[in-house]
């Protein structure tokens, strides 16, 4: 299963349709900022399910946190301002150790990161939108090892 992740897109629609339509992805996760960047998405890709959730910058309605198995991998989708991943990732380490999650996938830094610390891994895609080299990750998940893949938004 290959799943596309974004974050911080920060009204960039037109990187997430380009990079969407390349690869073509079983699944889409948006990990905030511009969460509605990730409605959009779905409006032109309708048939790939999508997920996501609420960054510092959106307003309320969608969720802060979720919890999803795909692949067969629990995965912990969040922002990370509230957990603290601009200063360390001790805080979100301990959600996904309570939540049950082999990963945590996060944002809000707009830096690639792709990590493990004792039983969890995490993953931040950096920013697809404005402020820093714009850059994606493609997961993928299931059969054979998993596997994390930054791609480039150019």
């Amino acid at each position: 299963m290959n799943v596309l992740v974004f974050s911080d897109s920060h009204g960039d629609l037109a990187v997430m349709e380009r990079l969407t339509a390349r690869w073509r992805p079983d699944c889409v996760l948006h990990l905030g900022d511009h969460f509605s960047d990730m409605v959009k998405l779905h409006q032109r890709f309708p048939e790939i399910p999508m997920h996501g959730v609420r960054g510092n910058c959106d307003a309320p309605g969608s969720p802060e946190k979720l919890l999803l198995t795909l692949g067969g991998v629990r995965l912990l989708l969040v922002h990370g301002h509230r957990q603290g991943v601009k200063e360390d990732l001790e805080r979100l380490y301990f959600t996904a150790l309570e939540d049950r999650a082999e990963l945590a996938l996060f944002g809000h830094t707009h830096r690639p990161l792709h990590d493990r610390e004792g039983e969890i891994e995490f993953l931040n895609p950096g920013s697809v939108g404005r402020g820093w080299p714009p850059s994606c990750a493609l997961l993928r998940l299931g059969d054979g090892p998993r596997g994390v893949e930054f791609l480039s938004a150019d």
